[in-house]
């Protein structure tokens, strides 16, 4: 088994029990507990596991949310090609919506500068990246910013949501399962995203496969209200069937 499949289970053994030990891994996979460390190191590392005495416990588990650094720096490659797939969904012309997430984020730098787009957004770092573009209009939702995410939420930004009406609103999420459906650890994020996709005529998922059956505190959306999940080529066999299942198309890139 190479460390990435063997990763992967680890990974799922631990959402299913609530944490993992070093002994019991090691027992399992035959291997040696070294090999063990380096890969809930590795899982530590891409923001899924957390290391504690003697083995790991999944984030959800503990509530925690890394910050939009943390994010932003594992799966880089996965997220790069992601947001260039994305670009394929952009209208000609119009207003579209970019969810906080470094997914999103990714998207936002790729931008075309060859058509006149509006892009309405609630993340702080995609409307500095965007600041500089003179073919952008640029509008920024209002309300208290979050510093883990730099994303406005509560009543300013739903006003204006309520407000608005895009073509395509590339969403974020912590989460993703068929049963459990869009979630996000945060309640007023999650009343935000819920808006978004309530503004846009289509609304599209941008998410590396890690979120693939991760479910955290807040439910924003289900999987059928969206159109579209793209994600990278890391999704489980047979989860981007399930997805589909669901209704919304899957593209693996």
């Amino acid at each position: 088994m190479y460390a990435e499949e063997r990763q992967q289970v680890i990974l799922e053994r631990a959402r299913h029990d609530g944490r993992v030990d070093v002994t019991g891994l090691t027992s399992e996979f035959d291997v040696t507990y070294e090999t063990i460390r380096r890969d809930l190191t590795a899982l530590e590392r891409h923001g899924v596991l957390r290391r504690v005495h003697g083995g790991a416990i999944p984030v959800e588990r503990l509530g925690f949310e890394p910050t939009l650094n943390v994010r932003d720096s594992v799966l880089t490659e996965e997220k790069e090609r992601i947001a260039k797939a994305a670009l394929d969904e952009l209208p000609e012309e119009g207003a579209i919506l970019l969810d906080a997430g470094t997914t999103t984020g990714r998207l936002a730098e790729q931008l075309p500068t060859d058509r006149e787009l509006t892009v309405v957004t609630n993340s702080l770092s995609i409307a500095l990246t965007l600041t500089t573009r003179t073919n952008i209009n640029l509008m920024l939702l209002g309300g208290r910013l979050r510093n883990r995410t730099q994303a406005t939420v509560d009543a300013w930004a739903l006003r204006s949501l309520s407000e608005s009406f895009v073509d395509v609103a590339f969403m974020a999420a912590n989460g993703i399962s068929v049963e459990r459906g869009l979630t996000t650890p945060d309640t007023a994020e999650a009343e935000v995203k819920r808006a978004m996709i309530a503004s846009s005529r289509r609304a599209l998922l941008l998410a590396d496969h890690t979120k693939v059956g991760n479910d955290h505190f807040a439910r924003f959306a289900g999987v059928e209200q969206l159109d579209k999940i793209i994600t990278d080529t890391g999704l489980a066999a047979g989860l981007a069937d399930e997805l589909e299942s669901a209704g919304p198309t899957v593209l693996t890139v």
